[in-house]
């Protein structure tokens, strides 16, 4: 089976899809950008979950439940900082995508929808993360058993034509 990829022009959390991916900080607590919205809309229960997880690193990916929100889940990874590009960023965004796809196939989830991770507070460049994005989540999109809805949750015009962009590059 081959996942679906495709682009919602809106914000994540009012998406009803198995799972959201929160672009995290290391606490997990919560903080600006999707990670405040998606923390506000679920509710105090997510942070008092995410309090258990012990924090999470760069480029990995921690899952909780959906709590307040339409999603059942709340797949919680960590983008990078851009410094530039030369330490390490591309791969360490790369694994954002990857590590929370293998998260959500082992629990049997059959949708998801990312933001565009690390590209807010963190300043990684747009359209060189859409790339990223849709490049890292094709790598692994043929190897899905259950996870058949990807979904890119882009806010604002200059991050769904990023997408787009990527989407229609092979």
């Amino acid at each position: 089976m081959s996942a679906e990829l495709r682009i919602f022009p809106g914000s994540i959390v009012d998406l009803d899809v198995d799972a959201i991916v929160n672009a995290a900080n290391r606490s997990l607590l919560g903080g600006g950008g999707v990670d405040g919205v998606i923390h506000r809309a679920a509710g105090p229960c997510l942070k008092e979950e995410c309090r258990a997880l012990g924090g999470c690193e760069t480029g990995a990916a921690k899952i909780t439940g959906g709590h307040g929100l339409k999603a059942r889940f709340v797949i919680h990874t960590v983008g990078p900082v851009w410094k530039g590009g030369d330490s390490g960023e591309a791969e360490l965004l790369a694994a954002c995508y990857v590590n929370s796809l293998r998260l959500a196939e082992e629990n049997r989830l059959r949708s998801i929808a990312f933001p565009a991770i690390s590209t807010g507070a963190y300043g990684y460049p747009v359209e060189e993360a859409a790339r990223i994005a849709v490049e890292s989540v094709r790598s692994v999109a043929e190897t899905l058993t259950h996870v058949e809805d990807i979904v890119f949750a882009c806010m604002g015009s200059r991050s769904v034509r990023a997408h787009e962009a990527a989407l229609k590059a092979r």
